[in-house]
């Protein structure tokens, strides 16, 4: 595993370079390297991988066959499990699930699918996972199927995932607190309302906190007189403090910012701030240092979390904790709502990237547990800072790829210590710009975070947030097209501009419906389902924080069966083919659709197919061409579910039934001979 060198925040400002306050930040890929301890085991134990890898299918699935090798790489991939390797631990899972013979147990399936869920990989998460939930249903854990739940929704596989999480509530007598809330609304969009505060300067503020009922303690350079804006390198900086501003509830704004602790405050950094429930503990971020600056193996002044009771009203002298280290940094820490964890950030040994999030057990009296890292579905090879947790949600800032630019804030759900993979929480809390420090209410609607994009006041600023009544929405009626009667319990689905379901919901006695919290001048395509009816397809655009109404009219299937002369036939829009071919056509196949669809409905229902061409060519030929569509019309019905045996013949009649005079030695236009070339399908039995 590769050990980051940690180049840090809040260093000196005075003859030391540093970077940037508000960053636990590192140079490029030169600072990185690895211990020679590391190195070699991680070598040994992978050199067999690339073997392996290097092998054909054929020859790879002839080795793991042979007797004890099967045994050996279930052992080595569990080893690697159990050192947090996931990658490499998973591709040794996938050989042993897809080569050998070996039995799909559930720790097998279990440790296959958790390997590539921690790795980031939710295809191959949904494949073990799907196979474990299908093979031991009864036996899966509410924490695994939380991962399988996420697998789910990570692969766009949202109905299901609603569908399984309901039967899975059915079957437990507790709900489940993540699992309780509805699945196709977990990404839905919001309106938010950004500010830029009050207590900003033309210097840097950031790392908000909650202090008591109506106080913000933040981080803020505002003594400084030397401060370089910050730039993604090494620099001069100033020095921070920690300051508290009363919480404006009515205006959403910070006021009467000052000095928040002689004792805590120092002439070195302090920022970065977390309070225990009762607000008589104090945790926060500063320069390691005694009588002076102290600096770790690779000459590096590093971070370190201090802690401080508060003790007849005066802060106490303040001590650090006892995972921190003079060779690495330790920083932002977020105590839990219950006071029991601290989550925290560090760059130490054994982490996926440059900074990762951390969380260790308050065990009280100065003592905590060995702190452990989140694992793959929060950290990656990037950095990861400024984690907030909440009760059931943490929120954090990382520089990932696909991100909106620099820093975005991300939020990973959680369950009994299980964290979802982070979802970008996109505009406008995030810009092109950093944004980090996010911090939000117990009731989910207001808070404060950091960012220096652009139109603010210094260089970093902090801002509020509140979300607002998001009044976008589509709604209607789903009524039957002959009679006008509405219809209760259709199934109506929305899909958003890239075609992915985003929600689904049954329609009211009254044939009513409405999906809420949508995003405003939007494309959405709703799909609407009953049975006896035909599906209907509309597409819908929000407009600006307002409800839009239709009416979604279905079709009863029996509709399309009439009679002509005594014989009854189903009468679909006519299935044209082009000039020359017998394809299927994506027009023709939505009309076989509905063929498909009134044949399902009536089980007994046998057709014969007769086809059609137009005269132009020689009678011979048509009659081949009119006979290969009939045929082609006839595959596709088989293939969409409809028994061969239903289908009493599928016949061609080339020319022979012309709908025109556009016969041989007649001139006619492209569009009159379109009309003979055409399918029709007649009733032999109801």
């Amino acid at each position: 595993m590769k050990r980051p060198i940690f180049i840090l925040f809040l260093m000196l400002a005075l003859g030391l370079n540093a970077q940037s306050v508000s960053f636990l930040q590192f140079e490029d890929e030169d600072l990185y390297k690895e211990t020679q301890s590391v190195r070699g085991t991680y070598s040994s134990q992978t050199a067999f991988l690339k073997q392996l890898e290097g092998m054909s299918n054929k020859s790879l699935s002839k080795f793991v066959r042979k007797k004890g090798v099967t045994e050996k790489l279930i052992k080595q991939a569990n080893e690697f499990f159990d050192k947090m390797w996931y990658a490499e631990a998973a591709r040794v899972y996938d050989i042993v699930l897809e080569k050998s013979e070996a039995q799909h147990t559930f720790e097998l399936l279990s440790r296959a699918g958790d390997s590539h869920y921690f790795s980031g990989n939710m295809e191959k998460a949904y494949k073990w996972y799907h196979e474990l939930y299908l093979t031991f249903t009864d036996d899966i854990s509410e924490e695994k199927f939380f991962k399988y739940a996420h697998a789910l929704k990570g692969t766009g596989r949202y109905r299901r995932a609603a569908k399984l999480t309901k039967l899975f509530r059915q079957k437990r007598s507790e709900p489940l607190n993540e699992l309780g809330k509805d699945p196709t609304t977990w990404s839905s969009p919001r309106l938010v309302e950004v500010k830029n505060l009050a207590i900003n300067s033309k210097y840097s503020e950031f790392s908000p906190m909650f202090h008591n009922d109506s106080e913000v303690v933040f981080a803020s350079s505002l003594d400084s007189s030397f401060l370089t804006t910050r730039k993604y390198r090494w620099n001069n900086q100033p020095f921070l403090d920690l300051y508290v501003a009363k919480a404006d509830v009515e205006n959403d704004n910070l006021t009467q910012p000052k000095k928040f602790s002689r004792k805590i405050n120092t002439k070195y950094h302090e920022a970065s701030v977390s309070f225990s429930p009762d607000q008589q503990t104090i945790y926060f971020t500063r320069n390691n240092y005694g009588k002076k600056l102290k600096r770790g193996k690779n000459g590096i002044n590093h971070l370190k979390i201090y802690q401080s009771q508060l003790v007849d009203g005066e802060w106490t002298k303040a001590f650090e904790l006892p995972f921190n280290s003079e060779d690495y940094s330790t920083g932002h820490p977020s105590v839990s709502p219950d006071g029991k964890k601290i989550y925290f950030v560090s760059d130490r040994p054994g982490g996926f990237g440059g900074t990762d999030v951390y969380v260790a057990d308050i065990l009280g009296e100065g003592r905590f547990s060995e702190p452990q890292n989140l694992g793959r579905t929060v950290n990656t090879s990037k950095k990861e800072m400024f984690p907030y947790i909440t009760n059931d949600a943490l929120y954090f800032s990382s520089d990932r790829t696909m991100g909106l630019g620099g820093l975005d804030i991300y939020k990973s759900d959680h369950v009994d210590g299980v964290f979802s993979v982070g979802i970008n929480l996109g505009e406008p809390i995030n810009s092109n710009r950093d944004d980090f420090s996010y911090i939000i209410e117990e009731s989910g609607e207001k808070g404060y975070f950091a960012s220096n994009r652009k139109g603010g006041k210094g260089d970093d600023d902090i801002y509020s947030f509140k979300n607002i009544l998001n009044l976008n929405a589509i709604s209607g009626n789903v009524l039957d097209d002959l009679t006008g009667e509405a219809i209760a319990e259709a199934e109506v689905m929305l899909f958003d501009k890239d075609d992915i379901q985003v929600a689904q919901l049954r329609t009211q006695p009254d044939g009513s419906f409405i999906f809420k919290n949508l995003q405003p001048v939007s494309r959405y395509t709703l799909k609407t389902l009953k049975k006896g009816y035909f599906d209907a397809t509309t597409n819908v655009d929000t407009k600006e924080n307002e409800d839009v109404s239709l009416i979604q009219s279905l079709k009863p299937l029996e509709e399309i069966i009439a009679e002509d002369e005594g014989v009854l036939k189903l009468e679909v829009e006519t299935i044209y083919f082009d000039f020359d071919k017998f394809s299927i056509k994506p027009k023709a196949a939505q009309e076989l659709d509905k063929l498909v669809a009134v044949m399902t409905e009536y089980p007994d229902m046998v057709i014969k197919i007769e086809s059609h061409t137009d005269a132009i060519g020689t009678r011979a030929y048509n009659k081949y061409l009119s006979d290969k569509r009939a045929k082609s019309t006839r595959d596709y019905i088989i293939a969409h579910g409809i028994d061969p045996g239903r289908i009493e013949s599928a016949v061609g009649y080339g020319e022979e039934q012309l709908l025109n005079d556009c016969s041989d030695g007649v001139r006619c236009g492209r569009t009159k001979h379109s009309e003979n070339r055409r399918s029709e399908f007649i009733i032999v039995n109801m």
